[in-house]
């Protein structure tokens, strides 16, 4: 079992680091913003799919199969989209910018024309080649060079912020919280996790469609300024021991503006804001910090829920949702101070913008 988690979990870890920075390496400029999305979309859909699965398991009133078979058959099932994904693999044309990097260029400059024709295929090419030679046989230490690290620490503090939004404490635990905290019953909490889903994906269709017309910056900080606001409300609710359908609203609009934001655009910004020649380490220290925020979030949540501070009577289970708004504002200062505008330049032009 546990070898199992291990290969599991770094099957998923290699994926989430190389699937956002392949579609980047391969997508147009214009579009890249909305293609790199689809990677997020991928996530919410599974998520949609894992509540509609637990909903209709744990509403067949088989208690006894449930434990013996039912969590067995939902574990054979990944089954299905591994094989499925790892089919597709076959058919999907290597990066350019790798195969340059390895001096394949007449097959980097096939699979270029195929994306954007002859013309504008040797105009990317000349900026790769130009971009690729700033660096030889790129190490881990080349990412503490000095043009180089102010980009790797944002994009790793970006990535780890994404984690400490709360989302997956809100994912991860939301049949406790809506039946702990807010007081649903078993059947009803199932229903609320499907409501959960169903907005997260409907938001991320959202974010794929204006993230390329408005820009990644603004639906940041739109989508900050929205989660702000859903946990107040659930924050408030829960303080002042009023908690009912705005408790509800609340969690339903911070999951609606992260879907906006935090949750496709890091993965947009991850792939785009690193220079070609390092893009792979410095995107595997990034997703690494988002995985480990992600295991501290995931562990610590229930800890502040059931400490002292948290049960009193001033905070009444409000205190993880204020913490959880106190990163959203760093969120906010960073992406204001740090994070320029990169929609419709290629990835060799952000190298200059960065």
């Amino acid at each position: 079992m546990v070898e199992d988690l291990f290969f599991g979990g770094l099957g998923i870890g290699v994926a989430s680091m190389n699937a956002p920075t392949y579609i980047a390496e391969l997508a147009p400029a214009a579009v890249r913003g909305k293609m790199v999305t689809y990677y997020q979309l991928a996530i919410v859909i599974g998520f949609f799919i894992v509540f509609l699965a637990t909903y209709v398991i744990g509403n067949s009133g088989d208690e006894a199969y449930n434990l013996s078979r039912g969590w067995r058959v939902m574990f054979w099932s990944e089954l299905v989209p591994c094989f499925i994904f790892f089919a597709l693999l076959m058919m999907v044309p290597k990066s350019p910018r790798w195969l340059m990097m390895h001096n394949r260029e007449e097959e980097a400059r096939k699979v270029l024309e195929k994306i954007h024709g002859e013309k504008l295929a040797e105009v990317e090419m000349s900026e790769i080649a130009e971009s690729i030679d700033k660096i030889d046989n790129p190490r881990f230490t080349d990412l503490l060079k000095k043009g180089i690290l102010p980009i790797v620490l944002i994009g790793t503090a970006l990535s780890a912020l994404q984690q400490l939004t709360g989302i997956n404490a809100v994912l991860y635990y939301g049949a406790d919280i809506f039946e702990k905290a807010l007081g649903f019953g078993q059947e009803d909490v199932l229903k609320q996790q499907i409501l959960l889903a169903g907005v997260n994906l409907i938001c991320t269709f959202v974010a794929m469609y204006t993230v390329d017309k408005l820009g990644r910056k603004p639906l940041i900080l739109v989508g900050s300024v929205g989660m702000i606001a859903g946990f107040l409300m659930l924050g408030f609710t829960l303080m002042f021991e009023q908690v009912g359908l705005l408790s509800l609203i609340g969690i339903l609009v911070f999951i609606g503006s992260f879907a906006l934001s935090m949750g496709p655009i890091v993965w947009v910004l991850l792939a785009e804001m690193f220079p070609n020649k390092i893009r792979s380490l410095a995107m595997s220290v990034a997703v690494a910090a988002q995985w480990a925020m992600n295991y501290v979030v995931s562990q610590s949540f229930p800890i502040v829920v059931e400490g002292t501070a948290n049960q009193g009577a001033f905070w009444n289970g409000s205190l993880p949702y204020f913490i959880f708004i106190g990163f959203i504002v760093l969120i906010i200062l960073l992406t204001k101070k740090y994070i320029p505008e990169t929609k419709g330049k290629s990835l060799e032009e952000l190298e200059k913008v960065w």
